[in-house]
């Protein structure tokens, strides 16, 4: 898939990574994952509204997922209250798509890929817009593979957060010098859908 250009419409998705129980108020509790919410179902709704797909890329770990339960301990883990979306974000089952991982990356053996090349009647989208948990982790190493896809990537600065403002300040910049990502507020990318 080309990168969009001047002339090619953006086709947007927007992802919504990790904005699980467990991330927000259990086991891997982010303190500053509150602070996003708001903005993040504002982005959800507007993108509902302007037909735009959402795909909810959601940990959905299994006990020999030893490589991330060494580091961090269980988490996530499926058919958990741990590894559902929070409250606040459940997806809508009648045009949301939710997406298990079991690693970092929303992309990672998921079927993420296959997916966006379905939506818009199989014009598929050229753009992906992250948000969600965790900026130096998850969502860069999405942002990664959103890259070799050669899709556009925007990333939501209040839409994401990490553990620490260094964390999140440090993935934003990654993002954007190493994989060409623009880093735009929730308001700004409302308009631009």
């Amino acid at each position: 898939m080309a990168r969009q250009s001047r002339k090619e419409q953006a086709r947007y998705a927007i992802l919504v990574v990790d904005m699980l129980n467990d991330f927000v108020y259990g086991k891997l509790k982010c303190a500053r994952a509150a602070r996003v919410i708001p903005n993040i179902r504002r982005l959800v709704a507007a993108a509902h509204e302007k037909g735009v797909p959402v795909f909810f890329c959601n940990d959905e770990h299994l006990p020999i997922d030893t490589y991330e339960m060494k580091l961090w301990g269980p988490h996530a883990m499926k058919g958990t209250k741990g590894a559902q979306t929070i409250e606040e974000l459940r997806p809508d089952d009648r045009v949301d798509y939710v997406i298990p991982k079991r690693a970092y990356s929303a992309f990672d053996g998921t079927g993420l890929d296959r997916a966006l090349k379905g939506v818009y009647g199989g014009k598929g989208a050229n753009a992906v817009v992250i948000t969600g948990l965790h900026t130096n982790i998850c969502d860069r190493h999405t942002a990664y593979d959103a890259f070799v896809r050669n899709l556009d990537i925007v990333v939501a600065e209040d839409g994401v957060d990490a553990f620490t403002e260094h964390d999140h300040v440090s993935g934003l910049e990654y993002m954007k010098n190493v994989y060409g990502a623009k880093v735009k507020t929730t308001s700004n990318i409302i308009r631009s859908l």
